[in-house]
């Protein structure tokens, strides 16, 4: 029958940011309203985030097999069933869900409507047979995969990051078109389980990071036999009986087909807009996402927008971050912004690449004058005792040992990121992370050091011998 609701809060989108702006508002005592269409959780529980770290994590396995023999333990070659592969992911998406299912949030009494949701006027949507005037409302529509106009590839089967997780058959020999984190991270993923992989990148792989960083993944994805193909345009795509065939061109225009037997396009991703009424409801948006101010709310004032559909930096922690800032504006009606002073980004590559803040490049763009540290993995105990050298901790400071970013790769990098991620968001300066106490043998030390590295100069220098030497004959 049909309804009409008048909540605090209508959310459209039940993915990272929606659900956290719900769950939020209703335990503080809002009325909410959650509409969606598909899967409660939406990409990062259903086929992003959780189920690639899934099949990470069977690389991992399936890799650590092969490398016993550094640890006097026999290696040997892992016996993959991809079949049982799909089924650890989906088990691990099965365990997580119920977190972010129906249930769990109609028992934090929030109203979901499993309904395409679509505004009819300004403060107006429709689901259904059902019709929403909120108080407030929030667009949280995420993302989707990006699908490049590339000639022949309508009628070639491929694979997205919605898709690929569904497949249960080991690829012969991968064909990846994107070298940023998700290709890269699935490339490996594959790799490891026992299929040939190719990426193909028109710029440099993984091209927002550091390079002197990503050459140590560059390495590890080279040396697991990952084939790379950087700085080519894809120009076509074709089917080749049950196979797929990929026309690459490099700078000089020269013309090479690749083939594999799978192919996955991995270029990015686009803000889900289209079909919401946003026109009707007085919204400015783009292709690259809806329009927002620093308080997220859209040009429509009752209206506000967080997460992927907004476009910029993607990701679910930023979306957390958004879910808090709606809160407070649209419950407590605090002017709050979204302003990260430190936000970090993870790829989950083995080794791992963590970086937040400035890079050396944007720091030197931005006319700073810096001082940059380095501390080796090779350097580290822990990391000799596990057999895990490769990586660097590298951080980018002003001469007063004001934190401008850090970037590292290595083992956990997606874990030691975060004391920078600490010191740059409170302002701490570089002092706070060489005086604080490391416990050993573990990685952070490698933090650690890094920062220590600042006072070498000054430390162990002619002057400092002068001192010491001059003291001395006071007995």
């Amino acid at each position: 029958m049909a309804e009409t609701l008048n909540p605090d809060l209508c959310i459209i989108g039940a993915g990272s940011a929606g659900l956290s702006v719900a769950a939020g508002a209703s335990q503080m005592g809002a009325s909410v309203v959650l509409i969606e269409k598909g899967a409660m959780g939406g990409d990062c529980l259903n086929v992003g985030c959780v189920p690639s770290k899934a099949m990470l994590a069977a690389g991992h396995a399936a890799q650590a097999m092969r490398g016993a023999g550094r640890f006097g333990i026999g290696a040997s070659e892992p016996e993959v069933d991809f079949g049982a592969v799909r089924d650890h992911v989906r088990g691990v998406v099965a365990a997580i869900a119920p977190m972010d299912s129906v249930a769990r949030f109609e028992g934090l009494g929030v109203r979901v409507l499993t309904r395409e949701a679509r505004f009819t006027g300004p403060r107006e949507v429709v689901a259904g047979d059902a019709t929403v005037r909120a108080r407030r409302f929030v667009v949280a529509t995420g993302s989707k995969p990006l699908v490049p106009p590339i000639p022949g590839l309508d009628g070639t089967a491929h694979f997205t990051n919605e898709t690929i997780f569904e497949n249960g058959v080991l690829p012969r020999h991968l064909l990846v078109i994107g070298g940023g984190p998700i290709g890269c991270e699935l490339a490996q993923a594959h790799r490891r389980l026992g299929a040939a992989v190719t990426v193909v990148e028109m710029a440099t792989i993984m091209p927002k990071d550091d390079p002197e960083l990503v050459e140590v993944v560059r390495d590890r994805l080279l040396a697991e036999g990952v084939a790379l193909r950087e700085g080519v345009k894809v120009v076509a795509v074709e089917a080749r009986g049950e196979d797929v065939a990929v026309a690459v061109e490099d700078a000089e225009g020269a013309r090479e087909w690749l083939e594999g037997s799978h192919l996955l396009i991995a270029v990015g991703r686009k803000a889900t807009v289209e079909g919401l009424g946003l026109d009707e409801a007085g919204i400015e948006y783009s292709p690259r996402g809806v329009t927002v101010d620093s308080r997220l709310r859209t040009t429509n004032r009752h209206v506000f927008a967080i997460g992927d559909c907004i476009g910029g930096l993607q990701f679910t922690h930023m979306a957390g971050h958004h879910a808090g800032v709606v809160i407070k504006n649209a419950l407590f009606r605090l002017p709050a912004k979204a302003a990260v002073k430190a936000f970090p980004w993870v790829t989950y590559t083995d080794p791992e690449l963590a970086h937040v803040g400035l890079t050396e490049a944007a720091a030197r763009e931005a006319g700073e004058k810096i001082n940059v540290l380095r501390w080796a993995f090779a350097e580290n105990d822990r990391a000799q005792a596990e057999r895990e050298t490769d990586g660097l901790v590298k951080v980018v400071i002003t001469p007063k040992g004001r934190i401008l970013g850090a970037t590292i790769a290595g083992r956990q990098a997606g874990e030691l990121i975060q004391p920078w991620v600490l010191a740059m968001a409170e302002g701490l300066k570089i002092g706070a992370m060489a005086q604080a106490i490391a416990p050993y043998p573990t990685l952070g030390e490698a933090n650690k050091r890094a920062a220590g590295s600042y006072y070498m100069p000054k430390l162990f220098s002619e002057r400092t011998r002068r001192i010491v030497r001059f003291l001395a004959k006071f007995g």
